[in-house]
């Protein structure tokens, strides 16, 4: 990326500051060490919302928490999408430094030790072709957010995004 300042030909700290973190307009940078990690936003597979035999499990947004020292209790953190589909972690929930967890659709056995959390809902919540993601701390506050469009942001089209590497 070129830098340039118009009055002096010359880039000052405080520029350069603020271009380096300047973040793509389909994402907030929160401070939070809980962060989307990926979404699984298209399950494999034509898609199937029956509580019995459907794929919904296979949908799941993929949140770690990228405190070096701390745990984290997801316990009261909310998942909602554009259209104000949410879930709210009802039950404790605890990630160690670098540990994520799949918050995955239909219904299932929440499992620490499989890093696994289920929605006990069978519909599916993120759209295949585009949609957004938030994630807001206990206390209402945001802690991450993204949206997509799967034509431009899954290059390799298996329905899968990647976030914060």
């Amino acid at each position: 990326m070129r830098v340039r300042h118009i009055m002096s030909g010359v880039a000052t700290a405080a520029t350069l500051t603020v271009l380096a973190t300047a973040t793509p307009a389909q994402a907030t940078e929160y401070s939070s060490a809980l962060k989307i990690l990926g979404v699984q936003y298209n399950a494999p597979g034509t898609d199937n919302n029956s509580c019995s035999g459907g794929n919904t499990y296979k949908e799941y947004v993929t949140l770690k928490n990228y405190n070096k020292t701390s745990t984290l209790n997801l316990k009261g953190y909310v998942v909602k999408d554009a259209a104000g589909n949410k879930f709210t972690f009802k039950a404790n929930h605890y990630l160690q430094p670098g540990d994520y967890v799949r918050l995955r659709g239909g219904n299932g056995t929440d499992s620490d030790g499989g890093n696994v959390v289920y929605r006990d809902n069978c519909n599916f919540l993120w759209n295949n072709d585009k949609d957004s993601i938030k994630l807001y701390k206990p206390s209402g506050a945001g802690s991450d957010s993204h949206s997509y469009t799967a034509s431009t942001a899954d290059r390799d089209g298996n329905g899968y995004i990647t976030y914060h590497g």
